[in-house]
């Protein structure tokens, strides 16, 4: 099982402008696309999971926390299993990957932010969706 991960994007500047890029990211397995934006900094969009699903997420506008637990036991999941925390950023292209076997919170850190989210199966290819309580996870190093 692969564990989450943060693919490092970069930018290049010049009298031109800016441009952002991530050319350490393979996005072969992508089959769909969306954005997530939240209606306030106070709203965590917790938590929700796949088995077998697998998804990658960009920050397009503003910072996002994303929270990450790797679930072990999807009827009755350890809640003190360690939470792993990334803050993604629109000011760099980077891709923070979650592994199929993970639960994600997304909480925006400023307002109007927007994130882009990918995964690898289309809108209902596979029954794959699990939700546990905003606050089932108690090990997170960031309050809800």
């Amino acid at each position: 099982m692969f564990d989450p991960q943060l693919i490092k994007g970069n930018v290049f500047t010049d009298h031109r402008g800016s441009v952002l890029y991530n050319n350490h990211f393979d996005a072969t397995p992508v089959k769909r696309i969306y954005l997530i934006e939240n209606e306030s900094t106070e709203f965590v969009r917790a938590w929700q999971g796949h088995k077998i699903e697998q998804k990658w997420m960009v920050s397009v506008s503003g910072r996002f926390l994303i929270s990450l637990v790797r679930i072990n036991d999807w009827e009755n999941p350890d809640p003190t299993t360690e939470v792993t925390e990334f803050i993604a950023c629109s000011n760099q292209l980077n891709v923070i990957h979650i592994p199929a076997g993970f639960a994600n919170s997304i909480q925006a850190l400023d307002d109007h932010s927007r994130l882009l989210v990918m995964a690898d199966h289309l809108l209902g290819e596979v029954e794959d969706e699990y939700r546990f309580d905003p606050g089932y996870f108690i090990n997170r190093t960031t309050p809800l």
